[in-house]
């Protein structure tokens, strides 16, 4: 859309000037003749303000482009005058290049050829000497061949863009795999390990506490107070050893560490990159699954939210726990139209209403050069419904 803002841009400036030459060059203006070239320049730019609404029509747009072509060689054809008008060319010039820039290769060379024969016909009905009539000819010719040559080289551009895109989603793909296999791997060895551990340290422990208990029963009260002691520590050591394997087979991991694998997989799906800056206590934070999860919800709503409303392919995001009772985050994108207000979806609303159950809440807002979203939790309502 800004090409063609662009091309209406230069046809405003050309057309007002290319109708006045025929005042400075033709003695006798018939002001029939000025009036029906300024409706040529009419049926032009009517034609011109309906190309925006049939781009996606490659048939239809040719056919207007093509039009224009037969409307500018009318409204300029020397007739009984013989006068040449040189901004012909430049105009012919411009639709062949819009024609190039716009469609396809069969129906671009429609319309070089359309704007050359009209050219060719208006230069050879002109008073143009011979010379100069041949150099309009190069010209066109030389014209032709560099819009080949440039839709070749878009055509081959676009094809390798095409390639690069099918291969970048390739590449995510890939990786997503590659994180989802090394995830099931390593819950697999934790599994395993756990298994180990169980079957081994749990099951010795176990019967390191039957055969102390049988012990205790056969010695006299003089020892029994040290053997039940021993009983204690292998206890506590039976159900350390049950934690242990508790966690080892947890499938989601809590606390930060957690969050941060979690937004690993979202900036690679995303394809941004996140600037992370942990403040204040928040890697020792004691963030629960849950809460982990809800945390890294709302960090991917916000990343789904600010991306609406920027361009920029990066986010900074803020971790801290300042004083250990609340978990505080923040996210923030650059911006480069501040006048396009953002409008809070159904998608920040429920993640508000998720903090909220945590004793938390959420803020967004928008400054003139930054899209923020802020948020918190209560660490001590973990349990909170």
């Amino acid at each position: 859309m800004n090409v063609y803002w662009l091309w209406l841009i230069i046809n405003v400036i050309i057309w007002p000037f290319s109708i006045l030459y025929y005042n400075q060059h033709i003695d006798e203006l018939v002001i029939d003749e000025l009036a029906a070239r300024s409706f040529g320049a009419f049926f032009y730019f009517a034609n011109f303000f309906i190309i925006p609404l049939v781009l996606r029509k490659p048939t239809i747009l040719a056919s207007l482009i093509s039009m224009n072509v037969l409307i500018t060689t009318i409204t300029f054809f020397p007739f009984d005058s013989g006068v040449f008008n040189p901004y012909l060319i430049l105009i012919l010039s411009l639709l062949i290049a819009e024609g190039f820039y716009r469609l396809p290769f069969r129906h671009s060379i429609i319309i070089g050829v359309n704007g050359a024969l009209g050219l060719i016909i208006t230069v050879l009905s002109s008073n143009l000497e011979l010379f100069v009539q041949i150099l309009i000819g190069i010209y066109i010719v030389l014209l032709i061949l560099a819009m080949v040559f440039y839709k070749k080289t878009k055509n081959g551009k676009d094809d390798l863009d095409a390639r690069y895109e099918a291969l970048l989603s390739e590449y995510r793909d890939l990786k997503r795999r590659v994180i989802s296999e090394e995830d099931m791997a390593r819950q697999e060895e934790r599994i395993l390990i756990a298994h180990e551990i169980h079957d081994s340290v749990g099951h010795m422990l176990t019967a390191l506490l039957m055969q102390l208990e049988m012990f205790r029963l056969k010695i006299s009260d003089t020892y029994k107070e040290q053997v039940q002691s021993l009983k204690n520590l292998a206890s506590a050591s039976l159900e350390e050893t049950r934690s242990a394997v508790k966690s080892l087979k947890a499938s989601e991991s809590g606390g930060l560490s957690g969050i941060l694998r979690l937004i690993r997989k979202l900036e690679m799906e995303k394809f941004i990159r996140i600037h992370f800056s942990v403040k204040h206590g928040a890697f020792t934070a004691p963030l629960t699954g849950e809460q982990s999860f809800a945390i890294y919800r709302a960090v991917q709503e916000a990343i789904t939210n600010i991306m609406k409303h920027s361009h920029a392919r990066e986010a900074e995001i803020t971790f801290e726990a300042p004083g250990g009772s609340i978990f505080r985050f923040e996210i923030s994108n650059p911006i480069r139209d501040n006048t396009k207000k953002y409008q809070e979806g159904f998608g920040l609303t429920s993640m508000r209403e998720r903090l909220e159950k945590f004793g938390g809440n959420l803020e967004v807002f928008q400054t003139d050069e930054h899209f923020v979203v802020r948020g918190f939790i209560k660490l001590d309502m973990g349990d909170v419904e």
